[in-house]
């Protein structure tokens, strides 16, 4: 059976100072954390075997792993390893076969993972990542380019075929056995693994995806996901049990997660109030977490 692998153990730099206190995978994103969007994925995948890498806020892992009900296994990065050390270091964990790497910060719902396995398994790549395809009319934009066959042969300024359209690697991939075999102990999967893979002649294909996706890894981006939820979910606000909302106050596109407090008085806009956190209104736009207030603009 393929098991799976969440990378979490970036320190997410462009989330501070959000990140100082709250991992990027533990983010909220609605009703519960980044983490457990992918995990439910995964699960609908038939993958029930899942391994996650930590370094940054390591232990907050383990509780909130513990309060989703999850059976997750949690390793620990003393030293951050890149992503594709990261998978090496974890093969006893994932045993043999392929595997599924998703990266920490993309919440992407309507995937198909059980289709990408059998994709991979199907095809001789030795690798296959899932990508939302472009119009050719748009030309080579994207973060790769695909040829007619939706091999992948535009990667980071380099090409290694003829392209017909452009696309976005979702940073979700399936490896091989093989390739899992000659992952370096240290290093990353685009840079170390995909490059020289591609310029070796290997073969990366494109798993097509044209559903919803979001990257959280900014604050601007975290918000937009918040507000994708909230319309997706057909909510105009969501407010966790064990939330108190002062009587003076008016919601608006907000989640106010659980044990949460909004008080004072006025109008909270598109405002994303962390579990445990306290936001005073009026407010716009803003992530509020337990000990760190960011205000977006526009």
């Amino acid at each position: 059976m393929t098991r799976a692998m969440v990378l979490c153990a970036g320190l997410g730099t462009r989330l501070r100072p959000l990140s100082d206190e709250l991992a990027k995978p533990l983010m909220p994103i609605g009703d519960r954390p980044v983490l457990a969007h992918i995990l439910e994925v995964l699960r609908a995948g038939g993958i029930e075997g899942v391994v996650i890498n930590a370094h940054h806020r390591a232990d907050d892992f383990s509780s909130t792993i513990e309060f989703l009900g999850r059976k997750v296994m949690v390793l620990n990065e003393v030293e951050i390893l890149g992503t594709a050390g990261g998978v090496s270091h974890a093969a006893p964990a994932l045993g043999t076969g392929d595997v599924v790497v998703w990266n920490g910060d993309i919440v992407a719902p309507s995937l198909d993972i059980a289709s990408l396995i059998d994709a991979r398994e199907a095809s001789d790549a030795e690798a296959l990542w899932v990508v939302e395809p472009l119009h050719p009319a748009m030309g080579r934009d994207g973060t790769v380019g695909l040829d007619e066959d939706g091999n992948v042969v535009r990667l980071r300024g380099e090409s290694f075929g003829t392209e017909v359209c452009g696309g976005n690697f979702l940073g979700v991939q399936a490896l091989s056995a093989r390739l899992r075999e000659r992952l370096p102990a240290r290093g990353c999967l685009v840079a170390d693994v995909a490059l020289p893979l591609l310029r070796a002649g290997g073969r990366i294909a494109a798993f097509r995806y044209e559903g919803q996706w979001d990257d959280i890894g900014t604050p601007a981006a975290l918000l937009q996901a918040n507000l994708r939820w909230l319309e997706q979910s057909g909510l105009e606000t969501w407010i966790a049990p064990g939330a108190r909302i002062d009587g003076a106050v008016q919601l608006a596109r907000s989640i106010v997660g659980r044990g949460a407090v909004v008080k004072g008085a006025g109008l909270v806009r598109e405002c994303v109030v962390f579990p445990g956190a306290e936001l005073s209104a009026p407010a716009e736009r803003t992530l509020a977490a337990p000990r760190a207030r960011l205000a977006l603009l526009g």
